[in-house]
């Protein structure tokens, strides 16, 4: 993979008219700091961000934005108008996190780490969107298009990207172009979509005592068995293609022949041909163990039954390597000192660029890990550098008006 070396002299003539535009986001960089640790403790799980929606609401009202509305899917939109009533660029940050209600958000300092459950994914993306839609403020700095602000629901786990999905169907399917940003780092530029499939199988019986009533079909030996073939497919290295069978459950107690069982399976590909692939082998295997089981139980017993059904899909593509937006990413991030890192995910950008919307997804600066676990941390080491390429970027594609 070949990275063009020079800048091309549009993202090098807006990074340097950026100058004081980035000497302001620096001496606001703890306020944005403060700002994501209040986010980051507003629950917000997937399906209940509405009390995080509300806050991002106000604060857009703030930062002077127009349109301020939340769509039918809970996103939360606000718009800065440009010189021209064209085509946006949509900046997008995810509102939702893997956590339940219940859990303890408080945000707590380890040396320089803040550690707090979401403190990175998403509380550091919608911190900083927050921070350039201040900063674009159609004054100062003014875009010849339109820059839409969209923070976004239902990215994570069984979200499935049900706000980038409303989203980019109905209002944004205009898109000129589409930047996510999703958590830490200052390097990596995901132009790459990674593409999954997620499946709930059901085996129902009519289910029956442990001695009494041996002999009619076991719903769990055909959920245990479609899990040991799916375990044993053997899945291509190019493109990179993963089956996981993540969760799996059933019957009633130690003592009695299950009346029914299921599991979850996910798959991910870059290749939406071994997603389709997969999803008819995950039928057949299914089908399969039922009929293993039917073929088992007593004459005149009554038959196991199966289901599949798809619970999740995102879809897999990219934005070429050659496209204006992943060349100005790549030359924002030279231009703040660091070495582009071009990147498959799955994230919010998989929507747009699944539509042909030029897309990527990138980091909001700082250092993150231990996502989606209690122990997630963020360390704000050159945070500021991240925030600079980002409005970069975003001015690159909005085009910058001298």
């Amino acid at each position: 993979m070949t990275i063009r070396a020079p800048s091309p002299p549009d993202t090098n003539a807006v990074h340097r008219r950026l100058a004081p535009a980035r000497a302001r986001l620096a001496a606001r960089d703890d306020a944005i700091v403060r700002s994501q640790i209040t986010i980051a403790q507003i629950a917000a799980p997937t399906g209940e961000e509405h009390e995080r929606g509300s806050w991002v609401s106000r604060r857009f009202r703030d930062c002077g934005l127009t349109d301020i509305h939340t769509d039918d899917a809970g996103n939360v939109i606000g718009r800065r108008a440009g010189t021209e009533d064209a085509p946006p660029v949509v900046i997008c940050a995810h509102l939702d996190t893997v956590f339940p209600r219940t859990t303890d958000l408080s945000v707590k300092r380890d040396g320089e780490r803040l550690v707090g459950p979401g403190i990175n994914d998403n509380g550091r993306g919608v911190a900083v969107m927050l921070a350039l839609a201040a900063e674009i403020d159609g004054g100062r700095l003014r875009t010849r298009r339109p820059v839409e602000f969209v923070a976004t629901t239902g990215e994570e786990g069984n979200g499935d990207l049900r706000g980038a999905k409303h989203y980019f169907a109905s209002r944004g399917g205009a898109a000129h172009a589409a930047i996510a940003l999703d958590g830490a780092g200052d390097e990596r530029i995901i132009h790459r979509a990674l593409g999954s499939r997620r499946f709930r199988v059901v085996f129902t019986g009519p289910g029956g005592h442990s001695w009494a009533a041996f002999g009619v079909v076991n719903a769990v030996h055909a959920a245990a068995g479609a899990a040991a073939r799916l375990a044993s497919l053997r899945l291509p290295h190019s493109p990179r293609t993963t089956l996981s069978v993540g969760r799996i459950g059933g019957g009633l107690s130690v003592n009695s022949i299950p009346a029914s069982a299921w599991l979850e399976i996910d798959v991910r590909s870059s290749s939406r041909a071994q997603l389709e692939e997969l999803e008819r082998t995950i039928r057949r295997v299914a089908d399969g163990a039922a009929e293993e089981e039917n073929a088992r139980r007593a004459p005149g017993t009554p038959a196991l039954a199966v289901r599949t059904d798809a619970i999740g899909s995102r879809p897999c593509g990219e934005t070429p390597i050659e496209h204006d937006l992943v060349q100005a990413a790549v030359d924002a991030t030279r231009l703040v000192g660091r070495e582009p890192d071009l990147a498959l995910a799955s994230t919010d950008a998989n929507i747009p660029i699944s539509r042909g919307i030029p897309a990527i997804a990138i980091g909001a600066g700082g250092r993150g890990g231990d996502a989606h676990t209690h122990s997630e941390w963020f360390d704000n080491v050159h945070g500021t550098v991240g925030v600079a390429r980002a409005l970069t970027i975003v001015m690159a594609a909005a085009d910058l008006v001298a």
